[in-house]
């Protein structure tokens, strides 16, 4: 898994009656922040994991989902130190350094959130924050965007007795 330190938070209205909501569509401007790709990724993930949870996708829905990213700029996070130094009695010369290991990481936030169709009010919102690779291959991407839907969904108050 190309993310660490992942975390998800999930805040909904509590007067929601979540068994209510059995069918859904997405928004057709799903995946802000994202590039093409990785909107397709995440909606196949989305797809394959709300079938799972027993939900359906048709065209007049009980809810829409949205979900889109919010990048931060990369950070450095670990460095290899390298340090030249040469002194004596008297004096002194010293030079260090850091040089990157591991590559450029990016804090990241995926956000997907349930909006009633008839209303059109949020009713339900995850967010996973996780620290991922700047630089992953495609199929990374895949299992990267698996994995977090899978994360965020497993906190989805489905068997609420609302």
């Amino acid at each position: 898994m190309s993310c660490s330190t992942s975390k998800v938070i999930t805040d909904y209205d509590d007067n929601t009656n979540f068994k209510e909501y059995k069918t859904y569509a997405f928004f057709d401007d799903i995946g802000t922040g994202l590039n093409e790709f990785d909107v397709d990724r995440a909606a196949d993930a989305l797809f394959e994991e709300m079938e799972l949870l027993g939900f359906k996708e048709v065209e007049t829905p009980d809810f829409y989902i949205n979900f889109k990213a919010k990048i931060a700029a990369p950070k450095v996070t670990n460095t290899i130190a390298i340090g030249l130094g040469s002194g004596g009695r008297n004096g002194g010369f010293g030079v260090s350094g850091g040089i990157p290991i591991g590559g450029k990481k990016l804090d990241e936030e995926i956000i997907v959130e349930f909006v009633d169709a008839k209303t059109n009010e949020l009713f339900w919102e995850g967010i996973l924050t996780s620290t991922i690779k700047e630089k992953r291959k495609p199929e990374d991407r895949v299992a990267y965007f698996k994995e977090v839907v899978r994360e965020i969904l497993q906190k989805y108050p489905h068997n609420n007795d609302k």
